[in-house]
């Protein structure tokens, strides 16, 4: 039998010649080609949130290069960063070898970052366009609530404060009342009327004349003193009701038009999550977030208080046209953000609109049409404004009302009225309420809009965006929620979610243009990008000579 013979093996040999990091990467590894992108991306606005004096800090184009390599292996943890920078190949490239601590690597999120992320956005989406990958001309439109870090338990809710509030300033006007009528039985002329209206800074003046007039008050007899302890109890109990008057009005100015929010991360609003692991419905706290896409990359993304879509659509778009500087040609959309507001928004900016509202499926079903009582299948006669009734009788023009949402927008519904349904044979069938006579609301601007979003809709080219629109933002979601597990957000407050997300947002459009695109890229990489920008040297001092370090000259 022949002798076993296997390759030299010794753990402490030693080489002769150092070995380079960058020897052990592939040359078209996807590393390299985030490095190469990150060092054409112009980082002024990211150079200016450090200061010019104390100890060099660690460069921020290296650190900006470990950040984006770790979100693109789902790594979201500092400390785990700190750990892929002592042991893992790729980050010590990345790195010169460099360790900072998972501290630094927060503080350059939190602090540095947070200021320069849209930016650095704007760069990544504007090379898409440059490679060919997006045009920016129609934008898939969706919405998710992802949940905030905050604890579950933590709530305060806007009616509950309200409540509250109310009852114990009742409290404190019934205690005021009685020391105003005790001031008038002394025949004293300092008594004061009731005050309307009750706050914690009125109150407190309140408690400090009502200390001021016991401080005066003789206290020679028993009956007196028994009198002064009875005041000073009174002011005592006032001024606990004045601080819990203060937290009311504390949680009212932080709530503002929502109807509630976390202890715990004031910015996060509780709202129901399609994650129900108790599956009863439970509110979570957490942001609305809102993205647009198109071939499934990322061109715009924002965060909202409100857990609806219908109200986030005019200030999302205005929102991208600040991060590309231009508006989309075609926006596509679920029947969530079919409102009048959203399309006279679209309307007025020259902007296409895929966008179903609702019913739009269910119209095009038969029993949908074959139901004559409902409103939309009666006959309308525009030149008189009136409606017939299945039974022939005209529904006259009643009423106009007028609402105003939540971003000020006012819209009009007119109301018709049937003249006689008292013995009608198809009451039964026509409405269910008590009243003796039927009536519709009816908003014609917005049924203009309907007839217009459904042709629009039903067309050749409505047809292609609505068989896309379940695979564009839709599966961008589920790709980070579930393959690349972001189902959490790690920071409080909505800057920093944002600035948490947006880091997402740039390392899925880099991880998904290397993947469909690396060839081209090598190629670009050869030439440099048209966005890179080089850094202002006379702002900029580097120390040493690997570059690592940098001071910002004063």
């Amino acid at each position: 039998m022949a002798k076993l013979q296997f390759k030299f093996y010794n753990q402490s040999q030693g080489e002769l010649f150092p070995s380079f990091l960058g020897e052990k990467i592939p040359e078209k590894h996807h590393v390299r080609l985030l490095s190469g992108i990150i060092d054409a991306l112009d980082i002024t606005e990211l150079l200016s949130t450090y200061k010019s004096f104390g100890c060099p800090a660690y460069h921020p184009r290296m650190l900006l290069k470990v950040v984006f390599y770790a979100y693109m292996n789902n790594i979201y943890s500092c400390r785990k960063i700190e750990d892929a920078l002592k042991y893992h190949v790729h980050y010590m490239w990345l790195s010169g070898s460099q360790t900072p601590s998972f501290s630094t690597i927060n503080r350059f999120r939190s602090e540095h970052m947070k200021d320069a992320v849209n930016r650095l956005f704007s760069q990544v989406v504007t090379l898409l366009v440059d490679m060919g990958q997006i045009t920016l001309e129609e934008q898939y439109i969706d919405g998710t609530k992802i949940e905030s870090v905050a604890n579950k338990y933590t709530f305060v809710w806007k009616k509950t404060v309200e409540k509250n509030k109310a009852r114990l300033e009742e409290k404190i006007r019934n205690i005021l009342s009685q020391i105003d009528e005790g001031i008038a039985q002394d025949n004293t002329p300092d008594a004061d009327t009731m005050p309307d209206a009750i706050d914690s800074k009125m109150l407190a003046r309140k408690i400090e004349e009502l200390n001021e007039q016991n401080r005066q008050l003789s206290r020679e007899t028993k009956e007196e003193k028994q009198a002064a302890k009875a005041k000073e109890k009174v002011a005592k109990e006032l001024r606990k009701h004045q601080e819990k008057l203060e937290e009311y009005e504390q949680h009212l100015e932080t709530l503002g038009p929502r109807n509630s929010y976390s202890k715990t991360d004031p910015d996060a609003t509780f709202m129901r999550m399609k994650e129900d692991a108790m599956n009863n419905g439970q509110t979570k706290p957490g942001y609305n977030v809102q993205i647009a896409t198109e071939n499934q990359y990322i061109v715009n993304m924002q965060m909202y208080w409100n857990p609806t879509d219908t109200t986030t659509l005019p200030d999302f778009l205005l929102h991208g046209k600040e991060l590309t500087g231009i508006m989309p040609d075609d926006c596509i959309a679920d029947s969530g953000y079919g409102s009048e507001e959203n399309y006279e928004f679209m309307l007025q900016n020259d902007i296409t609109a895929y966008v179903k509202y609702n019913w739009f499926h269910k119209e095009q079903h038969r029993p949908f049409h074959d139901d004559p009582f409902r409103q939309e299948n009666m006959y309308y006669n525009e030149d008189e404004d009136y409606y017939v009734c299945p039974m022939g009788q005209h529904m006259t023009l009643a009423g106009v009302t007028r609402k105003v949402s939540d971003n000020g927008f006012v819209s009009y519904s007119h109301i018709y009225r049937a003249q006689r349904c008292t013995g009608c044979p198809l009451r039964s069938r026509c409405y269910k309420s008590k009243a003796e006579r039927r009536t519709i609301d009816v908003n014609h601007n917005l049924n203009k809009h309907k007839r217009k979003a459904r042709e629009k809709l039903t067309s050749e080219e409505g047809l292609r965006h609505r068989s896309r629109r379940p695979i564009e933002p839709e599966a961008v979601f589920g790709q980070l929620k579930f393959d690349w597990h972001y189902r959490r957000f790690r920071h409080k407050g909505k800057d920093k979610v944002y600035m948490d997300f947006a880091i997402l947002a740039m390392s899925h459009n880099l991880r998904k243009l290397m993947r469909n695109a690396q060839n081209e890229l090598m190629e670009v990489m050869s030439f440099h990008f048209p966005c890179q920008r080089k850094p202002n040297r006379s702002h900029i001092t580097l120390l040493g000579t690997n570059n690592h370090n940098f001071r910002i000259a004063a």
